[in-house]
């Protein structure tokens, strides 16, 4: 009896330090990321992913996306939607709208505030212990030949993030050259959207997996 008590502790024990090692992912950002928990979305592929390779013990993905959101929008939401859920590791997924709104409502995000606010989102994290990977914004239309109307804000805001992320010494998911370089393969056509993306912004089927995979790359990198 004694043995048998003995084993259950054993065992109850072992299965508290798995549950405690579980390592929280948290996916920060706007509608592309809010749509990532669906089944098919970006976050929701992670979890297959993760669970072909038995690798389910080891993280929990939390998807914190919020529709519409900028960078200034993540740093006042941080405390109830990333802090409070105390992660392990955060992937800050954000610029699209910084750029889009600019143009289409008159809301983006100024170049030189960008910056500032993105460096204190990051500065917040790591003081809370928190590992960080930054994304670069992907697409708003993936013709190729540089005539989407907001490309040129893009590479300006994406080219600040690879910087930062250099000097800062933190991993990088390049997502605009990663979609860049597949549509330059794979859309002869010239097309605006379709490839990628479902509305030259959110990501159709194969778009989600190809952020799925670069994540995951990332994620498995940091450990």
């Amino acid at each position: 009896m004694q043995r048998l008590l003995l084993l259950t502790l054993i065992s109850a024990s072992l299965i508290a330090f798995t549950q405690q090692a579980k390592k929280k992912v948290l996916f920060f950002g706007d509608s592309i990321t809010q749509a990532g928990v669906k089944p098919g979305g970006y976050i929701w592929l992670i979890d297959s992913i993760m669970a072909t390779k038995e690798k389910t013990d080891r993280y929990q993905t939390i998807g914190a996306g919020i529709s519409g959101n900028k960078i200034y929008d993540l740093l006042l939401r941080m405390d109830t939607d990333v802090l409070a859920l105390k992660p392990d590791i955060c992937i800050v997924y954000i610029g699209v709208n910084d750029v889009w709104h600019k143009t289409s409502s008159g809301t983006g995000t100024d170049y030189d505030k960008f910056g500032r606010f993105y460096d204190a989102v990051v500065t917040k994290l790591r003081a809370a212990g928190i590992k960080v990977i930054l994304a670069t914004p992907a697409v708003i239309g993936e013709r190729t030949d540089h005539s989407n109307g907001q490309d040129g804000d893009l590479n300006h805001y994406s080219n600040w993030i690879r910087g930062y992320a250099a000097t800062q010494r933190l991993p990088l998911v390049d997502l605009r050259k990663i979609f860049l370089d597949y549509n330059l393969t794979n859309n002869p056509r010239n097309e605006e959207k379709g490839i990628l993306t479902s509305d030259r912004v959110h990501l159709n089927s194969k778009g989600n997996l190809v952020v799925a995979q670069a994540m995951w790359q990332a994620i498995q990198r940091i450990e």
